[in-house]
């Protein structure tokens, strides 16, 4: 595909024109409690709240609306994410703490920028020292007696009357234990000693407490506290309790209510017992000018419940839908082909995903199968299990019905139709048993696809991230279309992601695996490099395309790959580590991950087209940390490093420099449409499909924002290109006369329709703008 920049000079100029530059050349914007975009920053001991407010004017001139802050509550010393809150009262103070905070809000209302706070309703850390998680040490000391009891999802019956604490690095020696005064210490820790224990001698004193220390490997089958998955570090909080709620949301209402905060992202939304609950008592305490999008992974065919009183979703299901359109499903299911023949596993996912589900509820959630097993009773039992196996969704939800008839069907023939029958009774009368069932379908899930079936089915990477569907790669350009219009009609607030903290790898990483599915043949060479290993040849060989030739390459895919295995379960894990079988993994890394120039086309072109769509299409789209140029990052924590805002490129582009390469091609396109959704938001209403006419029409994904804006973007461009180029294809438009944002080959307005090999040619993926028709004279 060609790349002419004769007319870079006009883009720049068009840049800028449409979107002023900085807050000296245009007013201030006023921050709006729904954001036209957000940007996620990854706060942490070395980015704290003054690292970003030094970023603010960078991001200001980029175009976004609202900062999309990280958890800022205080957290486990030392935490790179801050999801392992210990207290809900005060601001972290390793970022900065409230002053910062309120500092770093106030600098970014002055550059007319609003921010959105990521909070975590549903666990708090089980930290060291204990004592930071007052409530939790309080619990500890005074037992289910304590006022702070409520707080916890703690089963007491099951561990008869104790609280198992899996936290030691060994079985505990009593011999080892010593008390002073009111703690008593053990393998590093402290804990709490009930009131009147103290001078018992060492046996009774531990048989004493409210709590049972214990070897981390109890926690699997032994564990009587509801966690967020399978990490016992963090304990479940009941926040459908009202004083719970009250306790922990204090001070993110007082941010809310002060302004500070205009946006709240709620984590692991499907973690709660009862989430239209907790939303409605959310609604009623920040009122209805705040922003509120949840964390909610929606499966292929699911849709998020029309009462919930929110924005929308975080957006990995537009994730899913931008992704497909530029995956070929002739060239995903050639590499199925060739993975089955190279690896010898089995290219069918929903075996997989099945198998890993059995694993994971026997294994590593063991604890809350058992409890529901015992709460079901011994009939009933086997159909609990089945049906959280079979379960096609993350949870059921109050009052949906109990589990939909699919996976009642597939439970019938496994555990028979009677006992099914007698589980959705069991779900229906008993709102304790639906809560459980369903926040342990919900961890399942996430552990068994997210966490295990992703890494262990591998024909192509990019399909395997969170929200994705690897059995069903492509998305066709129909079913985009109609996703879209959906999302206007019904969601038009909801955020929409391509890359996020979660993200195992980043959209630009995705862009270059998707590009194989144009070239499967570029990945025969991984079976010569097998070894005795070749799932993890071919796991390397694609995450070595993915990633290209970048500094540290050698160490951030070797990271990559251990965890991938670890996660995988087929060799080695986190939890029976085989140490000679990781120890090899370094030897996978394949020398070079450069792409040949045609598949690198393809990827230049995947990586502008997904961003186009994501800017342009409905919802408020999130821009992660760097990502408003080209950036490539695997899995955490290879995605979560600090930074890098690509200041001194947006200045040169907005002084009238052509772009150079693709990351300044991807910076420019981003700023751009940016800055149209903060100054003219108008555009951005409606959607339309527009098709394309002509030979290569399949080839060109079209929409319109009826309030004056058409997005063209070229996919699956290997393809194209390998049957002859574009020709005589055009692209019908609505009336009026548009004006291209990125150069084009002659024309400089469009009107009717414009030929693709003119509008596609220097850029695969752009933008038009309406302008009023010139009168006739």
């Amino acid at each position: 595909m060609s790349r002419r920049h004769t007319h870079f000079t006009t883009e720049s100029d068009v840049l800028t024109a449409v979107t002023p530059a900085t807050p000296n050349t245009h007013p201030t914007p006023t921050p709006t409690s729904t954001p036209t975009s957000t940007y996620r920053l990854q706060l942490g001991p070395e980015f704290p709240f003054a690292a970003a407010q030094r970023a603010v004017p960078h991001l200001a001139r980029l175009g976004v609306s609202h900062l999309h802050l990280s958890p800022v509550l205080e957290a486990v010393p030392g935490s790179a994410h801050g999801y392992d809150v210990t207290d809900h009262t005060r601001v972290r103070s390793e970022l900065g703490g409230e002053a910062g905070l309120r500092s770093l809000a106030a600098a970014a209302r002055a550059r007319g920028l609003g921010l959105v706070l990521d909070i975590v309703p549903n666990h708090m850390a089980v930290p060291s020292p204990l004592r930071l998680n007052r409530p939790l040490w309080e619990v500890l000391r005074e037992g289910p007696h304590s006022p702070y009891a409520r707080w916890f999802d703690i089963d007491w019956e099951a561990g008869d009357g104790r609280l198992l604490l899996p936290v030691l690095a060994e079985p505990p020696d009593p011999a080892a234990c010593r008390v002073d005064g009111d703690v008593l210490h053990l393998d590093g820790w402290e804990f709490p000693v009930r009131a009147g224990t103290a001078g018992l001698a060492l046996p009774d004193l531990l048989a004493a407490q409210w709590y049972r220390p214990a070897w981390w490997r109890q926690a699997r089958t032994e564990l009587n506290y509801r966690r967020f998955f399978t990490i016992a570090q963090l304990i479940g909080v009941r926040v459908e309790d009202p004083e719970v709620f009250a306790a922990t949301h204090a001070k993110v209402l007082e941010l809310v209510r002060d302004g500070v905060a205009a946006g709240l992202r709620i984590d692991h939304v499907d973690g709660l017992a009862d989430p239209e609950g907790y939303l409605r008592r959310l609604r009623a305490a920040v009122g209805d000018g705040c922003w509120v999008v949840v964390e909610k992974i929606l499966a292929r065919q699911e849709r998020l419940p029309a009462g919930w009183p929110v924005a929308g979703t975080t957006g990995y299901d537009a994730l899913r839908q931008v992704d497909g359109v530029f995956t070929d499903p002739a060239g995903a299911a050639e590499l199925a082909r060739r993975y089955r023949e190279s690896t010898g596993l089995p290219d069918n996912w929903r075996r997989t995903a099945r198998a890993c589900a059995e694993e994971v509820l026997t294994g590593d959630l063991a604890a809350e199968l058992g409890r529901l097993e015992r709460a079901a009773g011994p009939r009933l039992a086997p159909a609990v299990r089945e049906l959280l196996i079979a379960y096609p969704v993350y949870r059921p939800y109050p009052g949906d019905g109990g589990p939909d008839p699919q996976a009642v069907a597939e439970a019938a023939r496994r555990a028979g139709a009677e006992a099914v029958a007698g589980v959705r009774d069991l779900v229906r009368r008993d709102p304790a048993f639906a809560a459980r069932f369903a926040q342990t379908s919900a961890a399942l899930r996430a552990k068994a696809l997210e966490d295990r079936a992703f890494y262990r089915y591998a024909p192509l990477l990019s399909a395997t991230e969170v929200g994705g569907d690897p059995g069903h790669p492509a998305v066709a350009p129909d079913a985009f279309h109609a996703y879209c219009a959906a999302l206007e009609r019904d969601w038009p607030a909801t955020g929409t992601v391509l890359t996020t903290h979660d993200t195992k790898r980043s959209a630009d990483v995705r862009a270059r695996i998707a590009a194989l599915s144009q070239a499967p043949g570029l990945m025969d060479g991984s079976a010569g490099a097998a070894g005795p290993d070749p799932q993890l040849a071919w796991v390397a060989r694609q995450t070595a395309f993915g990633l290209g030739d970048v500094p540290d390459r050698g160490e951030r895919i070797g990271q990559a790959l251990l965890k991938a295995v670890r996660e995988a379960g087929l060799r080695t894990s986190w939890t029976e580590q085989d140490a000679e079988y990781e120890a090899a993994v370094a030897g996978y890394v394949p020398p070079s991950g450069e792409l040949p120039a045609e598949v690198a086309q393809a990827a230049r072109a995947n990586v502008l087209g997904m961003a186009l769509l994501h800017l342009a299409m409905p919802g408020v789209p999130e821009v992660y940390q760097g990502a408003e140029t080209e950036y490539r990052a695997l899995v955490d924590p290879d995605n979560r490093r600090p930074a890098r805002f690509p200041q001194g490129d947006l200045a040169r582009l907005d002084a009238g420099a052509a772009p150079s390469g693709l990351a300044q091609e991807k910076l420019a396109l981003t700023a751009a449409l940016l800055r149209l959704r903060r100054d003219r938001p108008h555009l951005f209403r409606g959607y339309t499909a527009l098709a394309a006419r002509g030979p290569a029409a399949a080839h060109c994904l079209a929409f319109a924002r009826p309030g004056g804006l058409v997005a063209a973007a070229t996919r699956l461009s290997l393809r194209l290109t390998r049957a002859g180029g574009w020709r005589e294809t055009t692209l019908p438009l609505p009336p009026g006369r548009w004006t291209p944002l990125f150069p084009t080959e002659t024309p400089t307005h469009y009107e009717g329709e414009a030929r693709l090999t003119d509008l596609l040619s220097a850029w695969p993926a752009t933008l038009l703008i309406h302008e009023p028709s010139p009168r006739a004279v």
